[in-house]
């Protein structure tokens, strides 16, 4: 192949992958994808009332019923939703130590057809303090609906 063609060929190739590049990002979401991410917003949002009226199980509804589920914090891992739960009733044992949750800056981004990350920031108000950090969460479609799987949450 002389110069010239080889120069030809490498920017059609490079146009072209601009032009797949520049649709990928311009393509809409499926009606599918809305759905899907509204569903794993409607998980978070129920957590925020479950946990606002001090109901932990409530708020751990939104986590998978599993021995893999995984909760990441503070350099320990705990595995298993039942760990999970007894990590949350223990840390939180009162009304007052759980305050109320809010959550912000949240984004969502689906990872395939069965799988979707959120990621933002949470916040407790309680009498004496504020604490709060960001947090990835990433859900799984499961035959209860979307529900956690990973969480990895820190601290400010």
């Amino acid at each position: 192949m002389g110069r010239k063609h080889l120069f030809t060929f490498a920017s059609l190739l490079l146009l072209a992958a601009v032009v797949v590049v520049g649709y990928q990002k311009n393509v809409p979401k499926s009606p599918m994808e809305d759905k899907n991410v509204a569903a794993v917003r409607a998980v978070i949002e129920a957590q925020a009332a479950a946990w606002n009226r001090g109901d932990v199980a409530g708020y751990m509804e939104g986590y998978a019923k599993e021995d893999s589920t995984t909760f990441v914090s503070g350099g320990n891992i705990t595995r298993g939703w039942q760990t999970v739960l007894e990590r949350y009733r223990a840390r939180y044992d009162t009304r007052e130590k759980m305050g109320t949750l809010g959550f912000s800056e949240l984004e969502f981004k689906p990872l395939g057809e069965f799988y979707i990350m959120a990621t933002g920031r949470w916040q407790l108000t309680r009498a004496a303090d504020t604490p709060r950090g960001r947090f990835t969460l990433i859900f799984r479609r499961t035959s209860a609906g979307w529900r956690i799987v990973h969480d990895h949450t820190s601290s400010e």
